[in-house]
């Protein structure tokens, strides 16, 4: 994927450029990189699992030569939410990065354990931004949206630049009866397509198959229906 990046997305300095290293059209090793104007923005950082057609690999991460290359002009690393896929290559990547990280406060605490266990706590600089917050990174300022996953307190990013603004859901799904924290902030992303969206960048998994997914709180009450009727030991 660098060759393709280094050919297809020169360093310009007045373009507003989405360039995915790692998590796009797959699932895992998540790294996504925002360039404006020069300068960049990095979206999470996971790690990946080898399948059956890699049965000797148990862990991969992205390959961050093209973002280390140039991480002078780094102003941060955004963390959207606490599943390893997202989070689990920090601790890897950090000393080739460099750069501040910004995360919710659940996110924040999962980091800084990791870091902890790297031994980079005195090196890499976590901030925790408030849920629903906002945080300038010039020429980038970023909003957080609540939004409804397996995890406690995953957000999105509305990325506001002077090109226009793209939001960056990271992982989220619409259910009304999350076991999880709480609903999507479906008013907050309404108002946000009042103002214009100029691009949106959605990972939810199966999204393109047509129909609803069920909501949790619905399977759990068909399990605990079954399992009421059950005698003896149960396995689930």
């Amino acid at each position: 994927m660098n060759d393709f990046i280094g050919s297809a997305a020169p360093d310009a300095a007045d373009d507003l450029a989405f360039i995915p290293l790692g998590g796009t059209g797959e699932i895992g090793m998540n790294l996504n990189v925002y360039r404006c104007d020069g300068k960049l923005l990095a979206i999470d950082c996971g790690i990946g699992f080898g399948g059956p057609e890699m049965p000797e690999v148990e862990v991969m991460v992205p390959d961050p030569v093209w973002l280390s290359e140039r991480r002078d002009r780094l102003v941060g690393l955004v963390i959207t939410h606490a599943h390893e896929d997202h989070v689990g290559a920090v601790a890897h990547l950090w000393p080739q990065l460099r750069c501040p990280i910004y995360a919710g406060p659940f996110v924040a605490a999962v980091l800084r354990r990791k870091l902890g266990e790297a031994g980079l706590n005195g090196e890499a600089k976590v901030i925790t931004v408030p849920l629903s917050g906002s945080v300038s990174l010039k020429p980038f300022d970023l909003q957080f949206l609540r939004v409804a996953h397996s995890v406690p307190e995953a957000q999105a990013v509305a990325i506001r630049t002077r090109h226009g603004l793209v939001v960056h859901t990271g992982d989220w799904k619409l259910d009304p009866e999350p076991l999880i924290g709480l609903p999507t902030d479906e008013a907050a992303f309404a108002k946000l397509g009042e103002e214009g969206v100029l691009a949106m960048v959605c990972d939810s998994t199966n999204a393109l198959v047509e129909g609803h997914s069920g909501s949790e709180a619905e399977v759990r009450r068909n399990m605990a229906a079954i399992i009421k009727g059950l005698r003896g030991r149960v396995a689930v």
